[in-house]
């Protein structure tokens, strides 16, 4: 038995574990794992050996479902960005309208940051790469960018928030929020502990400043 197991060929070993142990497929599993260690070690920190001696597989098994590293982030990439836009869109199906669709969004970051950390670390990651991965990454989440300039656009030429260009405002409050809740070194820098009781303070007090920044409150 044992000698028939060794002469199969990477391929045939790549496919006898299609399916993991726990009834995930075998790609799903390379991929989780994939997106934990970008985001948390790095892209260039990680190696396809250190996956597969993580996942109990065989380089060849990865190699099988992912041809190179490079294919393998493209990979991770395409399924965290559906996963955010969703999240995203979610939150914004549930949101009325004028500043409860920002309020909405920022909570909706704030609360994947809380029960999926390693998605926003991969943004942080992507950002740190640049091109081809942030390009990747920026295609893909483009229609809600769109969407989101063409409220801003209309919320301000209403009267209802204040003049900004929409699109670098999209990008400072992007930049605030992510860093606010992936930056854990620079946080610690300033005496700020990631726990949860202080996610939800940094997420109130960042809705604080963008509202007070953004909107033109009747009188």
């Amino acid at each position: 038995m044992t000698g028939g197991r060794d002469r199969a060929t990477p391929r045939a070993r790549a496919r006898s574990t299609q399916t993991a142990t726990d009834g995930a497929p075998t790609s799903e599993r390379i991929i989780d794992a994939a997106l934990r260690s970008f985001a948390t070690r790095g892209y260039e920190a990680t190696s396809l050996d250190a996956l597969a001696a993580g996942l109990d597989v065989t380089k060849q098994t990865i190699l099988y479902w992912f041809p190179s590293k490079e294919v393998l982030l493209e990979a991770v990439i395409d399924r965290s960005t559906v996963e955010l836009a969703a999240a995203l869109e979610l939150a914004l199906s549930r949101a009325g309208t004028g500043w409860a669709r920002i309020d909405a969004v920022v909570r909706s970051v704030f609360r994947l940051a809380a029960r999926r950390p390693e998605l926003l670390g991969l943004v942080r990651e992507m950002g740190r790469m640049g091109t081809p991965a942030s390009t990747r990454f920026v295609q893909a989440i483009e229609p809600l960018v769109d969407r989101a300039s063409e409220f801003l656009e209309g919320e301000m030429d209403a009267g209802h928030m204040r003049r900004h260009e929409p699109r670098l405002l999209l990008l400072a409050i992007y930049s605030t929020v992510i860093g606010m809740v992936t930056e854990v070194d620079v946080l610690r820098a300033f005496g700020e502990e990631p726990t949860a009781r202080s996610l939800v303070r940094r997420r109130n007090e960042i809705l604080g400043l963008l509202r007070s920044a953004l909107v033109i409150d009747a009188d």
